[in-house]
């Protein structure tokens, strides 16, 4: 990233970097959409899955899944928000919440695959560009 000076004001330039940190932000903002969805059917509708409870990876009932998918899920808008204005924290949250989003996808991956497959790419993907590039979103609105 550079600055430039003109009129005694400094302007910064951002590197064409920091949109991968805005597509994560928004990537995480996708992914809590996703794990609503999920999470609501599973609260309501649990015959919409392909596979029984007892069929799971994690044998547990789809009303927990729910409630798990729908906590990640609101972690993940907040960070995803966070990510978006700069927040420091939102760098580590970001990564972690994506983490746990791979794991708990990989658990629930029998019950709706192509859903689980999306969502642990966007999560690696959102991974990799906070991790690569997370501080220079920082130093663009800092």
């Amino acid at each position: 990233m550079s600055s430039a000076q003109y009129d005694g004001v400094q302007h910064s330039e951002a590197s064409g970097w920091v949109a991968w940190l805005l597509f994560a932000a928004v990537m995480l903002i996708l992914v809590g959409t996703f794990q609503v969805v999920t999470g609501l059917m599973a609260l309501f509708n649990d015959g919409y899955f392909v596979v029984r409870q007892e069929d799971l990876l994690v044998p547990v009932s789809y009303t927990a899944w729910g409630w798990l998918h729908i906590v990640l899920a609101a972690i993940a808008f907040g960070t995803g928000f966070g990510l978006m204005v700069g927040a420091g924290w939102a760098r580590v949250a970001g990564i972690a919440i994506a983490f746990l989003n791979v794991i708990v996808m990989f658990g629930f991956m029998a019950a709706y695959p192509w859903l689980a497959t999306l969502v642990i790419i966007f999560s690696v993907v959102t991974m990799w560009a906070i991790a690569v590039h997370g501080r220079e979103i920082a130093e663009a609105y800092g």
